[in-house]
């Protein structure tokens, strides 16, 4: 069945008349049967995160930890042999891919710009959520993007309770190619979700994602634009690096996500893109091509990463990705209330996305497998082992330093841990240079307490992940012009 257009809403439209492209829907249109029966992806028809675990998982799961608890009640000594092997196989890989990432050089050839006439027809999805003190913001930077207005389309997406986000954009004054759009009343309230009640109606062959707080550089759009133009076919996805402003002050969350978002961004996804494997997108400056996200039912509703997602259906469906160079800015959570919902939803997803796909075609593609092992499983393996063999490494140390003021660390270990820290450090401080940055040597030897701190999140995505898998806990955001500089 199609979608019925809701009329427009009298009390949502500005004053002095509805905003050019403004489209609202009134809640009777919301909650009409119809608009009901159309509901984005109310009722899947594919597998995705609407189940977290299949019955085999499940039960692979308990027979794998009835026999580590068996294992570990009857030999403890080998059973803690065991975690070690698989921590130090973990750290290894991870070691290792950033390392061989941080040596790989960046692609140097821009691809040539498009003249107007050939530039295809682009739409951003902004969807949006609590986000009135931002939204203001967003449509400045959405305006200074530089694309032919007769190409461009911008749908700001709401959720119909968010009556503050309503009001702010009631009150400004939306550039010609800007349109709203209320997502009716339903479950699950995600993200991805605006995102399909969004995509349904985007005019473009491209479209590109923006979250509340971004700053897309002015030139990315015709970026991806050109690099889809001379690439082959098959190439469906762009992601843009995520570049973190300096907030102005050393606060160690700050300092820790800038670094981080470097080496993700700057080093890692470019090295796979040019080895030709598989990633996990951003959650925002995502270019697709519209034809292969609907062939594939564009995003998961019930992934709260459904960025990453999306990329490894891409990958399984036959499709690859790729980078470019243009940034999109951001800003980093300052506190601990911010930081810590944020990143227990990010590891929830990535272990959504891994149950997922660990029962899909991927793991019968040796490329696309390959990817999803060193990308999600390994992120998600080290998120949850770290914090806890850490703590035992702390405590055994210590007892062994008791008798003699002796430390008798194995060789292999202190190698792991040089390894790890060097190579992430490498990584981290190699994209901050690449994002004209200068890395700092404080926020390099502060990495491995902020390792510590994701294991933190990763209980807490796990408790979510049994028991509340599609909670999408909100990020907070403040203007850039209302952070406090100390």
């Amino acid at each position: 069945m199609a979608r019925e257009e809701g009329r427009l809403d009298p009390a949502l439209a500005p004053a002095g008349g509805p905003a050019p492209g403004f489209q609202a829907f009134s809640a009777e249109a919301a909650l009409g049967q119809a608009y009901v029966a159309a509901e984005p992806l109310a009722a899947p028809d594919r597998d995705g995160a609407h189940h977290s675990l299949s019955r085999r998982q499940a039960a692979a799961i308990c027979i794998v930890g009835l026999v580590v608890a068996i294992g570990m009640a009857l030999a403890p000594a080998s059973g803690l042999v065991g975690v070690h092997h698989l921590f130090f196989a973990v750290f290894l890989l991870g070691g290792m891919t950033r390392l061989a990432a941080a040596c790989t050089p960046l692609a140097t050839r821009p691809p040539p710009p498009l003249a107007d006439a050939d530039l295809p027809a682009y739409t951003i999805i902004a969807p949006l959520y609590r986000e009135a003190e931002v939204v203001g913001e967003l449509l400045e930077n959405l305006a200074a993007i530089d694309y032919p207005r007769d190409r461009l389309q911008a749908l700001i997406v709401l959720e119909a309770d968010d009556t503050q986000t309503l009001a702010a954009v009631r009150a400004l004054d939306l550039p010609a190619f800007a349109q709203v759009l209320v997502v009716p009343p339903g479950t699950p309230k995600t993200k991805p979700r605006a995102c399909n009640h969004a995509l349904e109606r985007a005019r473009g062959d491209l479209v590109v994602i923006y979250d509340a707080e971004d700053m897309p550089d002015p030139g990315q759009l015709r970026e991806a634009a050109a690099r889809f133009a001379v690439s082959p076919s098959r190439l469906a996805c762009l992601q843009a690096p995520l570049r973190i402003e300096d907030p102005g002050f050393s606060l160690f969350l700050p300092s820790q996500f800038r670094l981080e978002y470097a080496a993700h961004f700057e080093v890692l996804l470019p090295a796979l893109a040019r080895w030709g494997l598989a990633f996990p997108l951003g959650g925002t400056s995502n270019h697709f091509k519209v034809a292969p996200l609907r062939e594939i039912g564009a995003w998961d509703a019930y992934n709260v990463t459904e960025d990453a997602d999306v990329g490894f259906r891409l990958a399984a469906a036959g499709y690859t990705l790729g980078v470019i160079s243009k940034p999109t800015w951001e800003t980093a959570p300052t506190r601990w209330s911010q930081w810590l919902p944020q990143r227990a939803r990010w590891i929830k997803g990535h272990m959504q996305t891994l149950a997922v796909h660990s029962r899909g075609r991927i793991v019968r593609q040796a490329r696309n497998a390959t990817a999803l092992v060193v990308t999600l499983a390994q992120s998600v393996a080290s998120s949850h082992l770290h914090g806890p063999v850490m703590a035992v490494a702390i405590v055994a140390a210590a007892v062994d330093y008791w008798p003699d003021g002796r430390f008798e660390i194995p060789a292999a270990d202190l190698v792991l841990y040089a390894l790890g820290w060097s190579s992430a450090a490498l990584a981290g401080a190699r994209g901050v240079l690449r994002a004209n940055g200068a890395p700092k040597a404080l926020h390099l030897f502060g990495m491995p307490i902020y390792w510590l701190l994701q294991g933190v999140a990763a209980a807490k995505a796990l408790h979510q992940f049994v028991t509340d898998p599609h909670r999408w806990d909100k990020t907070l955001h403040v203007p850039r012009s209302g952070r406090v500089r100390l």
